[in-house]
């Protein structure tokens, strides 16, 4: 497509703040079109690349307005070092339902059993999954 409709299709998809539309939509369309696929599934698979991406931005907005001092996640934790660990407790946590709950998490431990790795992973889990709550009620684990 070319022309004065091209320039008006990206001026809309600008202003109604669709930018993996206006990327990807030429691709698509000649995908979708080399498949066979009509343009109401060639849609649905537009749409569904402009939510996945969108939850992609939203993560990583709520991960830089956290302001971590590292990015560590669980799936980076070696919970073979430090077999004292709950793991079950610590995949347990990084669900979140405690944020929901509105509990605390402590970790008590000496220097160097991953209490900070943990407390990043967690926080990168909630991130992920929108959590928002304030903490009000403690839940400890212990590493020594």
């Amino acid at each position: 497509m070319t022309g004065a409709p091209q320039i008006l299709l990206a001026h809309h998809l600008k202003t109604l703040k669709l930018p993996t539309f206006l990327r990807e939509h030429e691709k698509l369309a000649r995908q979708c079109a080399a498949e066979g696929l009509d343009h109401v599934q060639f849609l649905a698979r537009l749409v569904e690349l402009e939510l996945i991406d969108r939850e992609g931005r939203m993560i990583e907005r709520r991960i830089k307005v956290a302001k971590f001092p590292a990015k560590k996640s669980l799936d980076s934790f070696d919970f073979k070092a430090i077999p004292k660990l709950n793991k079950m407790q610590v995949l347990d946590l990084a669900r979140c339902e405690w944020i929901e709950r509105r509990e605390n998490v402590i970790a008590l431990g000496p220097s160097g059993t991953g209490k900070t790795h943990v407390a990043l992973g967690l926080g990168l889990a909630a991130c992920q999954k929108e959590c928002r709550s304030a903490s009000l009620r403690p839940r400890h684990w212990s590493t020594s």
